[in-house]
């Protein structure tokens, strides 16, 4: 069987004025693969996840998620973002809404969901993340890790068929972390596809099939985790010199 290319990007450029965000950026991934990106601040790798559902519009270069062309006038985004989930760095919950609502919202809104349908999945997916009991508390009575875990409840929800994070547990404090990672792990052990930007190199060495490293907006290594992470004298001399820094400590 053919294996079916989730994502592809091909030649990826944008620019702020004369600063390049992101400069000649391909990849490729595979259904079922979980991918990291890391590399230092300001390498363009946030900008990079958000090109996937044009969260941030590219100047020039392809990119096509799940057979669809993000970057063509004629896609429907919302369409295409109710089956693209995304998670941020500071989980955008609507603060007004409780657990529950911000979980039925978009499924009765965008997929035409009836309440009963959507609460039900709801219902699901919060036992999934462990919090079943939280369903009636609005997001200020939670902890950051909880907020993430709804947060990824509610993208999940939409049943997506990849899943896209943008530094999930770097808002988080150090003893929430876990948690989140722990729903992460085991989505990624169902076969979901997964591109999640991160500082947490534990989790790329025991999850990622494959880690990209960018610096200067270019994607200076695309490799297995287990090559990533092994002979480091095979990297480039710009991620030898990172992950010198990232693996002391």
């Amino acid at each position: 069987m053919h294996e079916l290319d989730m994502i592809r990007l091909s030649k990826v450029n944008k620019s702020y004025g004369a600063f390049s965000v992101l400069t000649d950026c391909s990849l490729t991934v595979k259904k079922g693969e979980v991918v990291v990106i890391c590399g230092p601040s300001g390498s363009g790798k946030s900008t990079l996840i958000k090109t996937m559902n044009a969260l941030e519009p590219v100047d020039s270069g392809e990119i096509i998620v799940n057979d669809v062309v993000v970057h063509d006038k004629s896609t429907n985004l919302s369409a295409l973002r109710s089956r693209v989930g995304m998670v941020f760095q500071h989980f955008e919950l609507f603060p007004h809404l409780n657990v529950m609502d911000n979980l039925r919202l978009a499924q009765i809104q965008v997929l035409g969901r009836d309440q009963n349908e959507a609460t039900e999945r709801a219902l699901a997916l919060l036992v999934r993340v462990g919090l079943q009991e939280h369903a009636h508390k609005f997001p200020a009575q939670l902890s950051g890790g909880q907020q993430q875990r709804v947060a990824i409840a509610r993208a999940l929800a939409m049943d997506p068929v990849v899943m896209l994070f943008d530094e999930p547990t770097s808002a988080l404090d150090p003893e929430m972390v876990g948690e989140v990672l722990d729903v992460m792990v085991q989505l990624a052990q169902e076969g979901m596809t997964m591109m999640c930007v991160t500082h947490e190199m534990g989790f790329a060495r025991r999850v990622a099939n494959r880690v990209i490293f960018m610096d200067g907006g270019r994607i200076l290594e695309d490799c297995s985790s287990a090559d990533f992470f092994g002979d480091v004298t095979q990297r480039t001399p710009r991620a030898q010199e990172f992950l010198s820094k990232v693996l002391a400590h």
